[in-house]
């Protein structure tokens, strides 16, 4: 696939002091880091899918999964395609080829749910991933955690805004 880049979800944080939730995501073969904005009910979701937690009722996205396996159309795979006007878009490609537009926040937790791939358009990379090299020797724990405390930093200083236009 041409003009996409793999990617993976880091995880939920709770940006301060706005306390607006954000999904973190890293591109696989490559250096750049996704931050998307999302609503808290969202964050729940893919934080329960990402650390396993079935709860006793299904969520909305658990009932999604049902409704698509039985009509036949089980999620291939997430593509993040763009942002306008500081909003993200993606899309769930169903069996089939279906594809139907979503809200990243929803495609991501339905994608981790199913431990299906996430794609990004490299266009969504360039304009809104944030570079952090990696060390080239192999990253140690120190070197780990310096890329987080930068990546921190740099949320520090930025607003769901400044990806606006």
């Amino acid at each position: 696939m041409s003009g996409i880049s793999r990617v993976e979800v880091i995880g939920v944080r709770v940006e301060m002091p706005s306390n607006q939730p954000i999904v973190l995501l890293r591109e696989i073969e490559g250096e750049r880091y996704l931050p998307i904005w999302i609503g808290a009910v969202e964050a729940t979701a893919i934080a329960f899918a990402q650390q396993g937690i079935v709860p006793p009722r299904p969520l909305t996205h658990d009932l999604l999964n049902t409704v698509m396996e039985r009509t036949g159309h089980a999620l291939e795979s997430v593509l993040l395609t763009e942002i306008k006007d500081g909003v993200f878009f993606a899309e769930l490609t169903l069996g089939g080829d279906l594809r139907i537009s979503a809200r990243p926040s929803d495609a991501i937790a339905l994608a981790l749910r199913n431990s299906r791939p996430i794609f990004a358009n490299v266009e969504l990379l360039a304009a809104a991933g944030i570079d952090i090299p990696a060390d080239t020797d192999g990253e140690s724990e120190g070197a780990q955690e310096e890329t987080v405390e930068r990546f921190r930093e740099f949320l520090d200083q930025i607003t769901p805004e400044d990806f606006i236009g």
